[in-house]
């Protein structure tokens, strides 16, 4: 793995006297940063003490390993990490955690991923200092939705924002966290704490819980205390994206955004959801790869900023969790610096968990590096996997790291679940324009089409509108339809009673081409009710269309809901959780923040 070169590469960086510029002034070769110890259960303290330096470094890394079980041979696992199977990984590096992903090969059913929680665990308990893993993925819900069916699929924040509920958003964390703890799963990436004031933003959008920072504020309290719900085993939860991700138009995944907010606008739009996660006890606060020159001068991404993560998140709010960057693979954090660099940079800003390096030998070694030349302490190092060991011994996880794989069908997509996820979708489903009166249908058309934008949810809404009698055609189009495609759409409207057409980002230049389908439809003088199922912003771009509403996700629970509305079953109860604004008006909204029309 090229370990000695690495070795080598970080001496060299770090021994280097002005190498890099961090927090204010503080180089990478200055003296190692304050050590900030948190109180942890003495039991804690006495694992560290008996784990040495190479087992402590590896506790602070979550990485990703290949395959649908823990013993089976991958050949990605070969390439990325010298070994065969996930088993091997976690023996080989001991690391703290595992996240799993769909294309990790990991995530194919419950029983499956109950079992590979298992292997990976035994591996991680009968290697090195014996500790079990904290295992993740990224359940936001609605559009960020790892886990495969049946798990049961529930509203993401921007539609339980627009439900408003705090009891609602509990609710959708808590049955996350009990399905989750079932399968072995014990850390969830959630709940986005950013506030969405800007429309254009490509990363975050229905990711957050609205653009009124005091409602992101309650629903995310809410969202960590339904994750970490003891009553249901409850998984750690990691408030993100600190100290705000919801004001940029570029995406930290392939660039490093800048975000210009003065400290009055910090404390204003961005800080309070991240209070509010840090009151309801967050177990982790993930860090942002973005620049916010007004908070910190240097130029670093939060991730690496002394000032962000010491000094804003633990000595200003108190915190004194598990602070967990983002993927370090990510390009805005690696715009600045080596991959063998990255991780020393993090926790000398005050980071504990290192998620997804680039490349994880070069990784450890630069940390173990950073060590021996005095960059780093082993007190520091200790402090970080404190943190980390007494996340996992509140959550239960160094007692009882296995999962009883017989109970997994019984919790995973129950029907008490799916039933909770359909009432709490129901009250979320936003009417946004009912100018014609067309809504709700209380005489079922006899033909109706479903088009738009994509073949999944298409589908969907046409299975529920022929469940309730009316024969029901999809014709997906997708995010960019072409000429050919709006033509065919539209000669299918003409020989239907009404048609629903579903949009997805219609807003974005790069899907304008939805605009069109929708205003064609219109023009082709039928019966047409719009719906967008991501963004609410796509109803500001076809003002011919008189009826539009918004779903905010395009799962089958949310489109069950919008044909309980269609039809009259349900009133929409839902209110904007982010104004809609004009995009011919230069700071008008064309519907409001808490617009919402009902019957």
């Amino acid at each position: 793995m090229g370990s000695n070169r690495s070795r080598r590469l970080v001496a060299v960086l770090i021994s280097a006297a002005a190498v890099v510029t961090i927090g204010g002034g503080s180089s990478a070769g200055a003296q190692p940063p304050e050590v900030r110890h948190s109180e942890v259960d003495p039991a804690v303290t006495e694992k560290v003490r008996a784990m040495s330096l190479e087992e402590k470094v590896g506790q602070l890394f979550v990485t990703y390993a290949y395959g649908r079980d823990a013993d089976t041979p991958h050949p990605q696992n070969r390439e990325e990490f010298g070994v065969d199977t996930p088993a091997q990984v976690v023996q080989r590096y001991h690391p703290g955690g595992l996240i799993h992903f769909s294309w990790t090969d990991s995530l194919y059913e419950p029983r499956q991923i109950a079992e590979l929680s298992n292997g990976v665990q035994r591996a991680a308990t009968s290697s090195g200092a014996g500790i079990p893993l904290l295992i993740s993925t990224d359940q936001e819900q609605g559009q960020v939705s790892r886990l495969p069916e049946p798990v049961t699929q529930l509203p993401g924040n921007l539609a339980l924002g627009a439900g408003r509920s705090a009891a609602d958003t509990g609710l959708s964390a808590r049955i996350t966290g009990e399905e989750m703890r079932a399968m072995g799963l014990n850390q969830d990436f959630a709940p986005s704490g950013d506030v969405n004031v800007n429309p254009a933003n490509p990363v975050i959008g229905v990711r957050s819980f609205s653009s009124d920072p005091q409602l992101a504020a309650r629903l995310t309290g809410a969202a960590v205390h339904g994750y970490q719900d003891p009553g249901a085993a409850g998984v750690s939860a990691a408030a993100k994206h600190f100290p705000g991700h919801g004001d940029t138009n570029q995406d930290s995944h392939t660039d490093l955004p800048v975000i210009e907010h003065t400290r009055e606008q910090w404390e204003r739009l961005d800080a309070p959801p991240f209070r509010e996660a840090i009151e309801a006890g967050t177990d982790a606060v993930m860090s942002a790869h973005i620049v916010v020159p007004n908070l910190d001068s240097s130029g670093e991404p939060s991730t690496l900023s002394p000032t962000v993560l010491t000094g804003m998140l633990r000595d200003e709010l108190g915190y004194k969790g598990v602070i967990t960057t983002d993927s370090l693979q990510m390009d805005g954090v690696r715009a600045k610096h080596p991959d063998a660099e990255i991780p020393v940079l993090a926790l000398r800003a005050g980071a504990d968990q290192l998620l997804m390096p680039q490349n994880l030998q070069v990784a450890i070694d630069g940390v173990l590096d950073a060590v021996h030349t005095g960059a780093l302490t082993e007190d520091r190092i200790d402090a970080s996997v404190e943190r980390i060991l007494e996340m996992k011994r509140k959550r239960g996880v160094l007692d009882a790291p296995f999962v009883d794989t017989g109970r997994v069908d019984r919790v995973v997509g129950s029907r008490e679940h799916a039933q909770q996820a359909q009432r709490i979708t129901d009250r979320t489903t936003t009417l946004l324009r009912n100018d014609a009166g067309q809504l709700p249908m209380r005489q079922k058309p006899g033909k109706m089409l479903v088009t738009g934008a994509g073949e999944d949810a298409t589908g969907a809404l046409a299975d529920r509108v022929r469940a309730r009698g009316p024969q029901a055609t999809s014709l997906p189009t997708g995010k960019a339809p072409t000429q050919q495609q709006i033509s065919q759409a539209v000669q299918a409207a003409k020989g239907n009673d009404v048609t629903v057409v579903l949009t997805n980002a219609a807003w974005d230049a790069d899907n304008a081409a939805q605009q069109e389908l929708v205003r064609a439809l219109q023009r082709a003088n039928v019966p047409v009710v719009a719906a967008a199922v991501r963004d609410p912003y796509d109803a500001a771009y076809a003002e011919q269309v008189p009826t539009w509403l918004a779903t905010y996700s395009d799962k089958p629970v949310a489109m069950e809901s919008l044909a309980k509305v269609l039809f009259g079953e349900i009133a929409p109860q839902g209110k904007l959780p982010v104004p809609v604004p004009d995009p011919d008006g230069a700071g008008a909204d064309r519907f409001p923040l808490g617009h919402g029309l009902s019957w």
